[in-house]
């Protein structure tokens, strides 16, 4: 059987910083062992929603852009964050528009993931999307984007080649291809 009781024991907690997407929590802590700490937590105030598209010839779309803490450009899926209280696929549909300028007839969910579970609550759901239907995208002011349309195979085998390094759109490309492989994908 799988421990499921919590064996660390909070002292205390203290908020560190807020802004309007995280919390920074600090707390007082006995680990499991008995022993005083202290562990931070970074919650988030809203859902990772990330999409792959693919078209009927098996290409997809990633998005490149400049990632402030990294000071690097990356490619990535589209991706967003959506408000805990909206369907996360409404916010897969507005993501994939306003970074694509996709629109997609047929969606599924495909993954659901914590990101950083050692210090974030973090939570990640992907989707994929086919039936595609193009339209103009409408990125937000903080968001200066490329648009790369791709055949799958490149976009796994930048995975491969560490080209392609943000979390959600390794762990969607990869299940992507389990899926080619396990004949999920028709």
């Amino acid at each position: 059987m799988e421990p499921t009781q919590n064996p660390w024991t909070t002292l205390s907690q203290e908020v560190k910083y807020d802004n309007k997407w995280i919390t920074v929590t600090e707390h007082q802590v006995l680990n499991p062992a008995g022993g005083p700490g202290v562990y931070g937590v970074v919650s988030y105030k809203n859902l990772a929603i990330g999409v792959i598209a693919l078209d009927d010839e098996m290409n997809t779309y990633l998005v490149g852009q400049y990632r402030f803490p990294l000071e690097a450009y990356s490619w990535e899926i589209p991706e967003g964050g959506g408000p805990f209280d909206e369907e996360p696929l409404d916010t897969a549909k507005r993501e994939l528009l306003e970074e694509t300028g996709l629109v997609a007839r047929r969606w599924k969910p495909i993954l659901q993931m914590h990101l950083s579970n050692s210090v974030s609550d973090e939570i990640a759901i992907v989707f994929l999307a086919w039936d595609l239907e193009q339209h103009a995208p409408m990125p937000e002011e903080t968001e200066d984007l490329s648009i790369k349309k791709l055949p799958f195979e490149e976009a796994y085998q930048m995975v491969k080649e560490y080209k392609i390094t943000d979390s959600i759109s390794v762990a969607a490309i990869q299940k992507i291809r389990l899926m080619m492989l396990e004949g999920e994908l028709g």
